[in-house]
């Protein structure tokens, strides 16, 4: 028992690390997400954030401005030092020409001087919190997001559930667990309902926190949904069984598990790997592996396992009866290719891939400034 709870504690220091490095940023850099070399951690996919469609939108209004954006700028910019009346498209058009963090204030105290004057009034089906919210996505500036969309002067401003989650997506990738909190805490504050995108950032956040009090906001969490029917998508799940297994809850994590529908999902087995594990069920965690070998069909891709779980297993069973054949099986493993130098922490981390979209326009920008990849090949087809 004493040598499970080291190897436990040893997984959990690795897999269930808080941070991987090198995902970090300032958020006043004004290369935005470009800055972060190898940002590859966020929950959301492009079929959510809509990032593309607005660089689109972006591209297609500075074409049309055609060299006047620095002189529209500058005009807004007069008027709004001048106290004069803001109107709603001078807003739209000039969030679309933003490109830098010194826009970007003034941007803020745009939207501020908007609803001040506008509060009152029915804004139609238009809504800029989104806006807002994707150029801090494009610029990285989660700062300001979180800053402005927790002011309590803006709540009526922020009423729709994707402008927080944009919010929260962004700061998860910058590591910014307890402002993503805030924002959570806000939204609960408004009575802006919880969809399935917050729940999977609030049960991530809480997975990334680790802590007592975030582990029991996770379970309440899910159990409030489950009381109310609602589901909750596999991915949420995940984080879940891996915030108990941190919390050292192995029956609240089987529990969680059971409630996973796609047994065949890399997640799912690697999971099952580290349960039966950490369960004291080695044998059948072996009869597992030899099994994930041999897939019934040649058409099915086999499944690949951390290295960090078969790690667990081979400490676990060290100097035991079933020493030998778990060596066997994961060189095996190895040698068919189907053991992985990724993290868990790094397979929970990150979105599954958005609907693929056809090239359609020339883009004015070399690369993506969400997945650093050469905007030909990742802009539009992500």
């Amino acid at each position: 028992m004493a040598l499970l709870r080291r190897v436990h504690a040893k997984i959990c220091r690795s897999f269930l690390s808080e941070v991987s490095k090198g995902v970090f940023c300032g958020v006043s850099q004004p290369t935005g997400l470009q800055g972060c070399i190898g940002a590859k951690r966020y929950l959301l996919s492009e079929d959510v954030i809509k990032l593309e469609d607005f660089q689109q939108n972006k591209l297609d209004i500075a074409r049309k401005a055609a060299g006047s954006e620095r002189d529209y700028i500058e005009r807004f910019k007069q008027k709004l030092q001048s106290n004069k009346l803001i109107l709603r498209n001078e807003l739209k058009l000039f969030l679309h020409l933003c490109e830098t963090s010194e826009h970007m204030q003034i941007a803020r105290e745009a939207i501020y001087r908007y609803y001040m004057e506008n509060r009152n009034m029915l804004y139609g089906d238009f809504r800029f919190g989104p806006i807002f919210m994707r150029l801090c996505y494009e610029l990285g500036l989660e700062g300001l997001a979180a800053a402005t969309i927790t002011d309590e002067n803006m709540k009526g401003f922020f009423i729709d559930v994707t402008s927080f989650n944009i919010a929260i997506d962004m700061l998860f990738i910058q590591g910014s667990y307890e402002n993503a909190m805030d924002v959570l805490r806000s939204m609960k504050h408004r009575g802006i309902p919880f969809n399935k995108d917050t729940v999977l950032l609030a049960i991530g956040t809480f997975y990334k926190l680790n802590t007592a009090d975030s582990y029991k906001n996770c379970i309440d969490l899910v159990e409030e949904h489950q009381t109310k029917g609602h589901i909750i998508s596999r991915h949420a799940c995940y984080f879940a069984v891996a915030l108990a297994l941190k919390q050292n809850d192995i029956e609240k994590a089987k529990s969680l598990y059971s409630h996973i529908l796609n047994a065949d999902h890399k997640m799912s087995q690697n999971f099952k790997v580290i349960i039966l594990t950490m369960s004291g069920e080695v044998s059948e965690a072996v009869s597992f592996l030899s099994t994930a070998m041999k897939p019934e069909s040649p058409f099915v891709r086999k499944p690949e396992f951390s290295q960090e779980v078969v790690d667990l297993l081979r400490l676990q069973t060290k100097d035991g009866p079933l020493q030998m054949e778990v060596e066997q099986i994961i060189t095996q493993l190895e040698q068919a290719g189907q053991v992985t130098e990724q993290t868990l922490d790094d397979m929970l981390c990150h979105a599954p891939r958005g609907k693929m979209k056809p090239v359609l326009m020339e883009a004015k920008r070399s690369t993506s400034r969400r997945t650093l990849k050469p905007l030909q090949s990742s802009l539009f087809s992500e």
